[in-house]
């Protein structure tokens, strides 16, 4: 389980000893729950990701134990090293807006056939509860040929899930190589 520590105080001085000192600067919060102002040390956030199984983790800050999946994130422009993370705390009965991974498997037939494999989306928007909550959209693209695609309705849902993108969406496709 990744620990962290809570900000006593927010203000910009304060972030940036920490930031010195190798910590990570992280908002956690949810619908009905306190924000919380946290850090962690960023080798250990990031190895922590890296190796989770599943969407969702467990952190702990302070004496509390929160289930999060990350929000959002930012970079240094520069050195590209992470500053700031946003985590969404998740809760089993409540209603939220995830954001979930799409993956493909398989290799496709229009890539023997000069055709480029364009993944248009990255990430998904769906709203569904903590419960329902699944790792990521696995899609085969194995049987795509130059000019098909998936597209959203074809991309079989969870029940309890609803992604909140339109039908007609490209998601994965190949496209013909100029």
């Amino acid at each position: 389980m990744l620990e962290g520590i809570i900000r006593e105080s927010i203000g910009k001085k304060s972030a940036k000893t920490l930031k010195r000192d190798g910590y990570l600067i992280a908002n956690i919060y949810a619908k009905g729950v306190e924000n919380i102002n946290a850090a962690f040390k960023v080798n250990e956030f990031i190895k922590h990701v890296r190796d989770k199984k599943t969407l969702a983790f467990d952190i702990k800050v302070g004496d509390k134990t929160h289930k999060v999946v990350v929000e959002e994130y930012q970079k240094h422009p520069v050195t590209n090293t992470l500053t700031h993370v946003d985590l969404r705390v998740v809760l089993d009965d409540v209603l939220s807006k995830y954001y979930i991974p799409v993956k493909t498997k398989g290799s496709a037939i229009g890539l023997k056939n000069k055709g480029v494999l364009v993944q248009s989306k990255k990430r998904l928007p769906v709203q569904c509860k903590g419960k329902d909550l699944p790792n990521e959209f696995l899609l085969d693209v194995s049987g795509l040929d130059t000019g098909d695609s998936i597209i959203v309705r074809d991309i079989e849902v969870p029940a309890g899930v609803t992604i909140l993108e339109g039908d007609n969406v490209a998601v994965v496709g190949v496209l013909a190589a100029k």
